[in-house]
């Protein structure tokens, strides 16, 4: 294969199946917040694969689940409306986990696409050859897929072998984007995400799915050499709040702390990061509240 190929990818799959683990390994830079809680995602994210021979553009979706909050149906909706205008689709499952209705759910999905679906078996670093021969073929039988690809995102088994895969469903074509370019997302939804990532890697119960972040603002200060960051984290409920900010502040402290040097990693660059947290009751259902958080298609 001598010529250039360069397409669109979606990544789909149930929640906490991997997919950002994969798509921050697949671009060899994290661009995607990875936590264990599941719907981690909540918007489409475009991570971008270059090499002399082929441009991946990758779309990193929400996990699809049944919608409780006109968030959670947006989620959804981004994540169906992405195997629409891609040129692969492929799904992503967790080898060690049993078949279940989201899985048919996704799976259902792929019926009357003319598009390529590939299965990624994800974690079979976690299990013996036995048990992943049988996670392959449990798998193999939820649709009719082109191929099947065991991998451990993790571990970054077998991710040559799968672009090999990709590439050979990709149409002919130039680089869409620079060849140094990973992501499309803006700087302030990946300062915002950074931050979200802290608040879930360091709470509990129901207070992940319950934050939302928005930078208010984000200045130079040259007097100083610092980037000036100003950033509300949004909850539902006070005592929501109360589990962010922590006995005397230590908890927004230390989500603050892990959150900067997050960013100034990200950014190489100094930050000054003024984090604050309000109460906006059932947020998660307001439509105002999610457009300026970015959760909307307009």
């Amino acid at each position: 294969m001598n010529e250039h190929r360069s397409g669109f990818v979606a990544l789909v799959g149930r929640p906490n199946v991997g997919k950002s683990t994969l798509l921050n390994a697949l671009v060899g830079e994290k661009i995607a917040i990875v936590t264990d809680k599941p719907q981690t995602t909540r918007n489409r994210i475009q991570g971008i694969y270059t090499d002399n021979k082929r441009q991946i553009v990758f779309v990193d979706t929400p996990g699809i689940h049944r919608p409780r909050t006109r968030l959670g149906s947006y989620m959804v909706k981004v994540a169906q409306g992405a195997l629409a205008g891609v040129d692969v689709v492929l799904h992503v499952v967790d080898a060690r986990a049993p078949i279940g209705q989201g899985d048919r759910f996704i799976a259902s999905h792929f019926k009357n696409l003319h598009t390529p679906v590939l299965l990624a078996v994800n974690k079979i670093d976690l299990l013996n050859r036995p048990q992943t021969v049988l996670a392959l073929d449990n798998y193999s039988r939820l649709a009719d897929y082109t191929e099947i690809v065991p991998i451990s995102a993790l571990k970054r088994d077998n991710l040559t072998r799968l672009v090999e895969v990709i590439t050979k469903y990709l149409p002919e074509g130039p680089q869409f984007y620079p060849a140094d370019m990973v992501t499309d997302q803006s700087q302030r939804f990946a300062v915002a995400e950074l931050i979200r990532e802290q608040v879930l890697e360091l709470t509990w119960d129901e207070v992940p799915h319950a934050v939302g972040v928005l930078i208010e603002e984000m200045v130079e200060r040259e007097e100083q050499g610092v980037l000036y960051i100003r950033a509300t984290i949004l909850v539902e409920k006070s005592s929501q709040k109360r589990i962010i900010i922590g006995q005397g502040g230590q908890q927004l402290k230390r989500i603050g702390e892990r959150a900067r040097a997050g960013i100034e990693n990200m950014l190489d660059r100094r930050v000054y990061l003024d984090l604050w947290v309000k109460v906006k009751d059932d947020w998660r259902d307001r439509e105002r509240l999610l457009q300026e958080l970015g959760y909307t298609d307009q």
